[in-house]
């Protein structure tokens, strides 16, 4: 993971995003079209979730952004697919915590957002862990996002402003508060989403006002480099407008 050792030159003559969200979108149908119990498809996607770090370390992304469940996901699966997708992780995590020198080597700082009350308490020491140890570094961001939804991010926002508005005893929001207090502070450049819906499902709703949208039939399993290339070179042959 993380290019251990295997780390490619830049493709400079790409033109980059700053930051790129992936909805990580065909696990499920991934493992039902390989006949396999549907929790197998997320830890094949927890696979492809580990190599497409390193090909984004290759091409030199600044911030990733990976939503690999939803409040949604948390609220209507069956409690055995809810327990596999902890189990795994679970998993990364601790392999995760192992690869501190690798963290360490490109100075990347992993945050992991969403409402993670809701998840086990191992698993949110072990995330409270990875991010004390890499958050002193601001070259690389890495945020995965957990239970996460756009709705909630927007509503914690909405409770942390308010908080301070009773606090300063006026009422006076600009955008840049709403910028700085959300989960996700940084505005998205790309988004990909594999598994072929042509919908944003709840994602990330603010940061996403100018970004430009690549949609892809893969599977989220089945994603390679090759397609992740292909939609960096999409972006960058797209005329941005931001709004006007």
């Amino acid at each position: 993971m993380f290019g251990d050792g295997m780390v490619m030159k830049a493709h400079s003559s790409i033109e980059k995003p700053n930051h790129v969200a992936v909805i990580l979108d065909g696990n499920r149908r991934w493992a039902r079209k390989h006949s396999m119990p549907v929790w197998m498809g997320h830890r094949y996607g927890g696979r492809t979730a580990e190599k497409f770090l390193d090909w984004c370390i290759e091409l030199d992304v600044p911030q990733v952004s990976l939503w690999v469940s939803s409040t949604e996901n948390f609220g209507n699966r069956t409690e055995k697919e809810v327990e596999e997708l902890l189990n795994v992780y679970y998993k990364f995590l601790k392999k995760w915590e192992k690869k501190q020198p690798i963290f360490d080597k490109y100075e990347i700082k992993v945050r992991f957002v969403g409402n993670l009350s809701q998840l086990p308490p191992k698993m949110v020491k072990l995330m409270g862990k990875i991010m004390q140890k890499t958050a002193k570094y601001q070259k690389k961001v890495l945020n995965i996002l957990v239970n996460y939804g756009g709705m909630f991010e927007i509503k914690e926002t909405m409770k942390k402003i308010a908080a301070k508005v009773i606090k300063a005893g006026k009422i006076e929001i600009i955008e840049k508060d709403i910028e700085n207090n959300l989960l996700v502070p940084a505005p998205i450049d790309l988004v990909i989403r594999t598994g072929g819906y042509k919908r944003l499902s709840n994602f990330m709703m603010w940061q996403i006002a100018y970004a430009e949208i690549y949609f892809t039939k893969t599977l989220w399993p089945d994603f390679t480099k090759k397609e992740l290339i292909k939609s960096i070179k999409w972006f960058g042959a797209q005329k941005r407008n931001f709004g006007i």
